[in-house]
């Protein structure tokens, strides 16, 4: 069996902590390196229980990952902000590594589009023509094979996840959708900030970025291709005092004559084989029953009284919504099982 050798750039952030517990384990993965300037030097076994080889790996700064070439790893894990992998993506790519990005960089199909979401100018559009979005569920088709995956974000995947099939199964309609989803603090990263500290968090629960959040053409791009087709989405996201994960409720018109169990079928045609999609009553969808793992729980019920359709969706934001999904993802792009490395990950 063939073992491929892993790096880990931007590993003391959260998604990179994740990377490192999962790729310690993963039997087809070696962790071969580890960059961060935060514990440049220290041996990881100082940083996180790994019981393999990998507790021997010392960080090296950030800066040395522009070095990485193929004779040391030939899987590259960028879990950078997005200008740093715009910057390293392009490059490690360009050496033959097999590139699977973390952040937003790479995730929207328009150049254009990027200084209004992100606020910078996309600098590598060729290769941003040939990046793969990293959610199996929706296309997994268009991965196999793929040398650079966009990793999608958290947000994202938990609510493209309950979207897209009602929107291809036809049974709601493709405009006036609104969506309220609720984030664990370590969505924001790991990051000193005022906002983020115990004291401003504790006890509270607030809105932000509504109607600007970056997520909102990315949802919209893979919803869209995934469906035919959906109108312009309001999203409001919200930040509650929990470490992680990720409740998504969405809010759809019904098409004329669809019925509840319309709304389940839709689902049970897209996930039925999936191994990380349950299915279930929207009123039991719990973020508590996915943390740790990379499922994502989902359900839609029909308000026929308000004339809605009220999907419901649960995922961690580090795990299906960022590291795991990230391993998933590269499992496809190689033909491995998709559950390498993620079937023992317990909530």
């Amino acid at each position: 069996m063939h073992i491929h050798a892993a790096a880990v750039v931007g590993a003391s952030g959260y998604s990179g902590l994740e990377l490192t517990r999962i790729l310690a384990r993963h039997p087809r993965l070696r962790l071969s390196a580890l960059y961060s300037d935060r514990w440049a030097g220290e041996p990881a076994g100082l940083r996180l229980p790994l019981r393999t080889e990998a507790a021997a790996l010392h960080y090296r700064s950030q800066a040395e990952a522009r070095h990485l070439g193929p004779e040391l790893a030939q899987v590259a894990f960028l879990a950078t902000p997005a200008e740093v992998s715009l910057d390293l993506g392009p490059v490690l790519h360009a050496r033959g590594l097999r590139v699977v990005d973390l952040s937003g960089a790479f995730r929207l199909l328009d150049p254009a589009a990027y200084p209004h979401w992100y606020g910078f100018q996309h600098t590598a559009p060729a290769l941003l023509a040939d990046a793969r979005y990293g959610l199996p569920e929706l296309d997994r088709a268009s991965l196999v094979g793929a040398t650079f995956v966009a990793n999608p974000g958290c947000y994202a995947t938990s609510i493209a996840l309950a979207l897209a099939p009602l929107l291809k199964a036809g049974v709601v309609e493709r405009d006036g959708i609104s969506v309220a989803a609720m984030s664990g603090v370590s969505g924001a990263g790991r990051k000193a900030s005022e906002d983020y500290s115990f004291c401003e968090v504790d006890e509270d629960l607030r809105a932000y970025r509504i109607g600007r959040h970056q997520h909102v053409p990315e949802i919209e791009q893979a919803v869209g291709r995934y469906a035919g087709g959906v109108g312009p989405l309001s999203f409001t996201p919200h930040l509650v005092p929990l470490r992680r994960g990720i409740l998504a409720t969405c809010v759809l018109r019904p098409a004329k004559g669809a019925s509840e169990p319309d709304l389940a079928a839709a689902y049970q045609a897209a996930y039925a084989d999936e191994p990380f999609v349950a299915v279930m009553r929207p009123d039991r969808v719990a973020v508590k029953d996915v943390v740790r793992t990379n499922r994502c729980h989902l359900g839609a019920a029909l308000d026929a009284r308000a004339g809605a359709v009220v999907a419901v969706s649960a995922i961690d934001n580090l795990v299906k919504g960022a590291a795991g999904q990230a391993v998933q993802a590269l499992n496809a792009t190689l033909g491995w099982d998709e559950a390498l490395g993620l079937d023992l990950l317990g909530g």
